[in-house]
């Protein structure tokens, strides 16, 4: 690959493949990705697994179903690290030409003998410079058997400033840095330069990740203005906190994911939330892709922390699925009941009871839980049978059993004979509605009892309501 020579916006999204892909890794995905295509440039996939100990395919395969469940497509890639050591291997061989790195042959023991008298100093620990060439100086003598790292030489003097497009502006005094190893001795490039080469290399303008990258940040710059790169602008996003206000972890967002599938959310709940993650649009909330892409600028995120809501996804989740098909989540869940070893051949139609119950629950594995007492047996709790399911609503169930045997199975019809039970045995709609919903799902509360009757069928209402009756 040549240095690309970019005439549009191309961002990238580089994740290391040493476990899923998690909520805040999303984020930058979705920004890194909507900032290409709102501005009609490209967005690069890259898979940094240099971590031979860590990366593993399952990791890569994981990252790769998170961005395809999200549908954030990439226009190129993906492209992945280890497949390009000759090229770092080739511009590492430049640097060492130019005399802009050197090779260093202290042993790590010496290192650390190094940082404990400089501690010992009161000063910062840092490698102090001893196998850098210089005019005059005179290089210690090269050890037998000693395959040397390579380390970058950092500018000494003066410092490094980028207007970060999030935080402002930042600078850092080059004497804060040390010289970066950038080849192990066995060779292998390491991550601050490898990710140089490859933006170079790829064209990338724009470069939106987390701020945990901040440091490396004035290293990178260094080590793209010795190339003759041009330096990329940078957007450090600032991190996401759990809904208690501290760092996220997996008990609150920092899953998998590919888990929100499985939790029942829908990937453009996902997006819409993870979107208004420290940025926004005036007091917009809900809002589609499209719209997304169209308002999205770097210039709308906040520097400060973002705080993970489940309540407000939940929220959120729940209004797509209202907003959904019947047709569309009785596909989904159908998917989730076989899961469960459950046949939706074997009962009423699902989109039908799509239309119940989507109104009512924030997740489609709710969905799927408040559906599947129609296809499978029911034992509704003592506790409930005790409360609701008394001798005299069993005795005006008896009566509605005989009529529900011989009216037409419709709503309006059903609504009626409900309505003569309970005026005959001189009971209000709840004495009656909610004993039904006991039998018939194992719930006291559903959709409209007579939707639900309707929905169920006369076979298996009647199948469900007369062992209770005798």
């Amino acid at each position: 690959m040549t240095s690309a020579k970019p005439s549009t916006i191309r961002t990238r999204f580089a994740p290391s493949p040493t476990g899923y892909l998690h909520i805040g890794g999303a984020r930058t995905a979705l920004f890194s990705w909507a900032f290409a295509r709102h501005h009609g440039g490209q967005f690069v996939l890259r898979i940094e697994d240099t971590d031979l100990e860590r990366s593993t395919p399952e990791a890569v395969q994981a990252i790769l179903d998170g961005m395809a469940w999200l549908d954030l497509d990439h226009d190129e890639g993906p492209f992945y690290q280890m497949q390009r050591m000759d090229r770092y291997r080739e511009v590492i061989g430049e640097l060492l030409d130019k005399g802009l790195a050197y090779k260093c042959y202290a042993s790590p023991e010496e290192l650390d003998a190094m940082r404990e008298e400089q501690r010992a100093r009161g000063e910062k620990p840092r490698y102090d410079g001893r196998w850098r060439p210089a005019p005059g100086k005179t290089l210690p003598d090269v050890p037998a058997g000693v395959d040397p790292v390579i380390r970058f030489c950092n500018p000494t003097e003066g410092s490094v400033a980028w207007d970060d497009l999030v935080k402002g502006r930042i600078e850092i005094s080059n004497a804060e840095m040390d010289d970066l190893i950038i080849a192990r001795p066995d060779g292998t490039p390491t991550y601050n330069f490898c990710v140089v080469v490859d933006d170079w290399d790829m064209g990338i303008t724009h470069v939106i990740r987390g701020d945990d990258h901040v440091n490396n940040t004035p290293r990178q710059i260094n080590i793209l203005r010795a190339l003759g790169a041009e330096v990329p602008q940078y957007a450090h996003l600032s991190m996401i906190l759990g809904d208690d206000g501290q760092k996220l972890s997996k008990r609150h967002g920092a899953v998998s994911v590919t888990q929100y599938h499985d939790d029942g959310y829908l990937p453009e709940a996902v997006i819409n939330y993870l979107a208004r993650l420290g940025w926004s649009h005036g007091d917009d909330e809900v809002f589609s892709r499209e719209q997304f892409i169209d308002w999205f600028d770097l210039t709308n995120i906040t520097p400060s922390a973002a705080q993970f809501n489940t309540e407000k996804l939940n929220w959120l989740n729940g209004l797509y699925i209202k907003q959904s098909s019947d047709a569309a989540l009785a596909a989904d869940v159908s998917s989730r009941l076989a899961r469960r070893q459950v046949n939706p051949e074997d009962g009423p139609s699902l989109d039908a009871l799509m239309g119940l119950y989507k109104d009512r629950v924030a997740t489609l594995n709710e969905l799927a839980d408040a559906v599947e007492a129609f296809y499978v047996d029911v034992h509704p709790a003592q506790d409930l049978l005790d409360k609701h399911v008394t001798d005299e609503a069993r005795a005006a169930l008896r009566d509605l059993c005989e009529a529900f045997r011989s009216i037409e199975w419709v709503k309006e019809s059903l609504s009626a004979a409900i309505k003569e039970a309970m005026k005959s045995h001189g009971l209000k709609m709840p004495q009656v509605a909610i004993p039904l919903r006991v039998l018939l799902v194992g719930q006291p509360q559903t959709p409209s009892i007579d939707a639900v009757l309707e929905a169920m069928g006369r076979d298996r209402v009647l199948a469900r309501l007369t062992p209770y009756l005798a």
